[in-house]
């Protein structure tokens, strides 16, 4: 394994004091404000199917608890016109569809509170609840600007809805969650309790994909956005940010991994490559932005798991399962979509628009959105790499 490592504090300091996100990070050149050690977590590499022993060990305090504080309370609309705002064509949003129930929530929330409390209600096709709706389900919507991921889970616990906010620490530089009831602390990455009553317990993930607003709503007519608070209220009550300015401007370029952490840093790609990560029967395979471009479509398997992966126009990554009625399909690309067996399949619904197959949906196989590569790596450090010569 060709490994370095990085320093994530240095020159990062201004970043986060713009952020609001990460208000110590200014000390770490001369301090590591570790919390722990603490014992492995039980289960070991079977939470969520990752291919490392999670452990609480190496928690560091990026931010006061709240600090970023976690949205409980979203509103929606069909734009953000009500808001005297815009948002624009080529901003990206984290998209949700269950049942034809689709959600947009936009990076320029999420970079700045990192969480959402939803509630997904059953609609009808004139857009209300249907009388014979007796609940909806609960969502956590996850965003970690430091890692590139987005997850998303049910956030129902042992039978209990959870409410989660951002506790301000950071585990292998990624977003650590808690849940208020328990006060167990999460880690968004493998989406796991790591520590705290609830150690070890997993979370249900959801699918969802990364798209630009536009190639959203074009798939997704009916979508609602999540409006920016404080339409939208924050488990702090009222709070409102900059939406219009991103943050963490320049650091998906730099080779800087995270705030106050350093790290040995699986080199084989440049640390914040974006990649899809899937993994089947023990084998996992990350596929990079660059070299799936260049093949336009990637029919593959992972262990046993037939998939096919592609990069949408705005440089996104989609994964799904090429099987469709029992029988692995070998796809080819015309423009947005994907193409097999008489059918076409557009790139961010993945539900097929014509031919025999029509209205059949693939499934994704990815529990997280694409992300950086030094985080999948952290995750699966015996991870293959599509397209790779040192794969």
């Amino acid at each position: 394994m060709n490994r370095r490592r990085f320093l994530g504090a240095v020159g990062l300091a201004g970043l986060a004091a713009s952020a609001g996100c990460y208000e110590h990070v200014r000390h770490w050149n001369e301090r590591s404000d570790v919390v722990g050690p603490q014992p492995p977590l039980s289960g070991g590499d079977s939470a969520n199917d990752a291919d490392v022993s999670l452990s609480s060990n190496g928690l560091h305090r990026g931010a006061a608890k709240d600090g970023i504080p976690a949205i409980t309370d979203p509103v929606f609309a069909t734009d953000w016109s009500s808001v005297g705002q815009t948002l624009g064509e080529e901003e990206l949003v984290v998209g949700i569809d269950i049942g034809g129930d689709a959600r947009a929530y936009p990076l320029a929330i999420l970079n700045w509170h990192e969480a959402v409390n939803d509630v997904f209600e059953p609609r009808s096709t004139d857009g209300r609840t249907p009388a014979d709706a007796a609940f909806g389900r609960p969502l956590l919507v996850t965003y970690c600007p430091l890692c590139g991921s987005s997850v998303v889970t049910d956030r129902t616990v042992a039978g209990a809805v959870r409410t989660f906010g951002v506790s301000g620490l950071l585990w292998q530089s990624g977003l650590v969650l808690y849940d208020v009831e328990s006060e167990s602390l999460w880690s968004q990455l493998s989406a796991t309790a790591i520590r705290g009553p609830l150690t070890g317990t997993a979370l249900t993930r959801l699918p969802s994909t990364i798209a630009t607003w536009g190639e959203w709503r074009r798939e997704h007519p009916t979508t609602v956005v999540l409006l920016p608070p404080p339409a939208s209220d924050t488990v702090k009550g009222w709070q409102s940010r900059d939406y219009g300015r991103n943050p963490y401007v320049g650091y998906d370029r730099s080779e800087r991994v995270g705030v106050g952490d350093s790290r040995s840093v699986d080199e084989r790609l440049h640390p914040k490559t974006m990649v899809v990560g899937v993994t089947s029967g023990g084998a996992a395979c990350a596929y990079p932005l660059a070299s799936v471009e260049r093949r336009g479509v990637v029919n593959d398997t992972v262990g046993t798991l037939p998939v096919v992966v592609a990069a949408t126009r705005a440089g996104s990554l989609v994964a799904y399962d090429r099987r469709v009625g029992g029988r692995a399909l070998d796809f080819e690309r015309d423009g947005d979509e994907l193409v097999a067996g008489g059918s076409r399949w557009p790139l961010v619904s993945g539900r097929a628009v014509d031919g025999p197959h029509e209205g059949t949906r693939l499934t994704r196989v990815t529990g997280h959105s694409p992300l950086y590569w030094f985080a999948w790596a952290n995750l699966y450090p015996k991870t293959e790499i599509y397209g790779n010569i040192f794969g």
